[in-house]
């Protein structure tokens, strides 16, 4: 890979969006209009949530299908271009969402995490699960 293709690279990846987001927007105006409140991307809890309720300790995550390794298995096989690059990217964010949900629910922690297509296609049901993880949670407190 020469020095162009490198800074081409470097460019594309600055370009790629990791808060505030098409489906965590989605999602949190659907929760704003529903009057839930909540925090978002909180550098102090582990993995930093897209969107966090820390006295109940819920934490919120919004993956992107290409960058978390939606149907992987299947998935992997499309990619033509710098497979040695993207598959240890992509296979390392998987293990990390992996990490990051177990740390958190050990500490007691609820961990959801959505699919940007289940965002996309069904955000009131998402919100739903949300909101009744919150309930259910104010019933045991």
């Amino acid at each position: 890979m020469n020095n162009s293709e490198i800074g081409q690279k470097n460019k594309n990846m600055q370009a790629v969006k990791n808060k505030d987001s098409k489906i965590e927007l989605l999602l949190r105006h659907e929760l704003w209009a529903r009057g839930v409140r909540y925090r978002k991307n909180v550098t102090k809890i582990m993995g930093k949530p897209d969107i966090a309720f820390i006295g109940k300790k819920v934490a919120v995550f919004c993956d992107s299908e290409f960058w978390h390794g939606y149907d992987w298995d299947k998935q992997k096989d499309k990619i033509k271009t710098n497979r040695d690059f993207w598959i240890h990217k992509i296979e390392r964010n998987i293990a990390r969402d992996k990490e990051v949900t177990e740390t958190l629910e050990a500490d007691g922690w609820i961990v959801l995490r959505f699919w940007g297509n289940e965002i996309s296609k069904n955000v009131g049901a998402c919100a739903d699960v949300i909101v009744n993880v919150l309930k259910e949670r104010n019933r045991c407190n």
